[in-house]
């Protein structure tokens, strides 16, 4: 499930109060907090029947116990917040039915793209999701500018005979719920685990010496990376203790211009105005500085 619960094992001498709330996935990553009013045993990976809107959904718990008190802690959202209800475990006939939508999906979604086609509108679309009682049906499309897609919210609501919803989403949540394997070799973390976007530069890139090159540096979204910030504070808290590149240092050789940084080694390269280079150790160049050791 891309979570690991490691609250489970601590073996606290008294056991919290069960936390009444769970996060429940959803097709295309989509997560919600749901309360477990009737009180039912569930556990990560249960399937569950939930409040939706204007009726039910099938999804799949995500994480329960004392780990979504601290999701919910780090989003901000109160624990006393009304949270839409679960209503019960799923069944095997609803288990089945929901593994014979994903062909409703599928169909729905080539019609979808046909009749956009048709009207030519400038909107690419990207999914399809059925609500699990059929009362609903989502279709998530990316566009570089706004689209009036009423006409097209008309033509499919009077194909299907049930509400249309029409989302606009971004280049990084269309990969997310597309999915795929970085080059990492390595499925997604946006489909996976990643729980919201953060914006990424390239003084991100900059100052981890990564070379500025757009193809290794962008994802499947036409992004760039989201990895890109995952060491970044790492590394800016261990710049913090090297001089700044292009700064001079006074060596025995004379004076040498810093242009290269190694944080793992822990060495600065230096450059001569008679065209030598040398590497020294980071402690050397402190001292030398008078920065101490």
């Amino acid at each position: 499930m891309h979570a690991f619960d490691w609250l489970a094992d601590l073996g606290t001498a008294a056991p919290p109060a069960a936390f009444d709330v769970v996060e429940v996935a959803f097709k295309g990553g989509r997560r919600g907090f749901f309360a477990n009013r009737p009180g039912l045993d569930i556990h990560t990976g249960d399937e569950v029947i939930v409040e939706a809107d204007r009726g039910v959904d099938f999804g799949t718990v995500h994480l329960a116990g004392e780990m979504v008190r601290l999701r919910l802690r780090s989003k901000g959202i109160p624990e006393d917040e009304p949270f839409p209800a679960i209503t019960r475990r799923a069944t095997l006939e609803d288990i089945e039915r929901y593994r014979a939508m994903h062909d409703l999906d599928a169909e729905t979604f080539l019609v979808g793209r046909r009749t956009i086609d048709r009207m030519s509108l400038p909107m690419k679309l990207v999914d399809v999701e059925w609500q699990f009682d059929e009362r609903k049906v989502t279709f998530f499309f990316t566009s570089e500018q706004r689209v009036d897609f009423r006409e097209l919210v008309r033509r499919l609501a009077k194909r299907y005979r049930t509400r249309v919803e029409l989302r606009q989403i971004g280049a990084r949540d269309e990969a997310a719920r597309i999915g795929g394997i970085g080059s990492c070799g390595r499925t997604l973390c946006c489909s996976t685990w990643l729980q919201e976007f953060r914006p990424v530069s390239t003084q991100a890139a900059k100052t981890q010496n990564l070379p500025l090159n757009p193809v290794r540096l962008s994802g499947q979204c036409g992004r760039l990376k989201c990895c890109l910030n995952y060491e970044l504070d790492q590394y800016m808290d261990a710049l913090r203790r090297f001089p700044r590149a292009d700064s001079p240092v006074h060596t025995p050789k004379g004076i040498g211009i810093v242009q290269k940084l190694d944080i793992f080694r822990e060495t600065v390269g230096l450059a001569y105005e008679d065209g030598s280079w040398e590497e020294r150790p980071l402690a050397e160049v402190r001292e030398m500085l008078g920065w101490g050791g």
